[in-house]
């Protein structure tokens, strides 16, 4: 039996996120299903982030083990072929056998954008927060800053966390204003905010949560001091509101190159 690692890209925004769940459309299901018709097995689909309903990714990995004779190119090819046009398989090729994408992970990183304006583009609504309130980025910085390291994030889990320890290390995190993205052929000019967080591993809603509290310290409804307090109380309730999904992009995932480096599929 083989085991085949994928590299994806989605739009989240039509998606209850990646796992199944019953009566929703979700990722996981949508690309089991074209599995299924292409190998005719009920692949065990296994992501290296469970991203929520909404959140994007441009470095999502999975794997699924299959009997198949089929290459893994013939296979991407195939699943692009039949999935819908916002989900794309952009490499796919086997892997060690003992290859897990999510245990194996070294670190995974995300970022969010914000549109710090009082409108926003209408090719960005469904990728950027509006915020429309005057932000103070140096002191956003300086609380990115105190979240570096290894601490207990119980103050920014999410409801319905089922993790067993809360205690995660951010190896990096930015803030970064831009002036313009690019789009299509053409650069949508604004005030927009980048906030990329790096870490060994997150907890459910972290980085939403993180940014979330980052807006209310940048409007200065939050202080750094109620941020250190929230952290030593593990209270949730002392940080900031989550974010909204839609500007949350899963950007890469890290492993050891050795048994766990993906093939070209072309």
């Amino acid at each position: 039996m083989k085991n085949i690692k994928l590299l994806l890209e989605y739009d989240g925004a039509n998606y209850h996120g990646w796992q199944r769940q019953k009566d929703h459309a979700t990722l996981q299901e949508i690309i089991e299903d074209r599995l299924f018709r292409i190998t005719g097995e009920d692949a065990a689909l296994i992501s290296a982030s469970r991203t929520d309903a909404g959140v994007h990714a441009i470095g999502q990995v999975a794997s699924f083990r299959t009997n198949s004779n089929l290459e893994p190119t013939t296979l991407q090819r195939a699943l692009n072929a039949t999935l819908p046009e916002d989900i794309r398989i952009l490499n796919a090729g086997e892997t060690a056998e003992a290859f897990h994408p999510r245990y194996d992970a070294l670190g995974k990183s995300y970022f969010y954008i914000i549109a710090n304006t009082n409108f926003s583009s209408a090719f960005l609504y469904r990728y950027a927060w509006r915020v429309p309130y005057t932000l103070d980025l140096d002191e956003m910085k300086k609380a990115g800053d105190s979240l570096l390291g290894r601490h207990d994030f119980s103050a920014f889990r999410g409801a319905g966390c089922g993790a067993k320890s809360t205690v995660r290390e951010i190896t990096s995190l930015s803030i970064e204003k831009i002036s313009s993205i690019d789009f299509m052929t053409a650069k949508i000019n604004g005030n927009f905010i980048k906030i990329k967080v790096e870490a060994t591993a997150f907890l459910r809603h972290m980085v939403r949560n993180i940014v979330g509290t980052l807006v209310e310290i940048g409007r200065g409804e939050m202080t750094l001091i109620s941020v250190s307090e929230a952290i030593k109380l593990k209270d949730r309730k002392k940080t900031g509101p989550t974010a909204p999904a839609h500007g949350l992009f899963l950007e890469k995932v890290s492993y050891h190159d050795a048994g766990c480096k993906i093939h070209d599929a072309g």
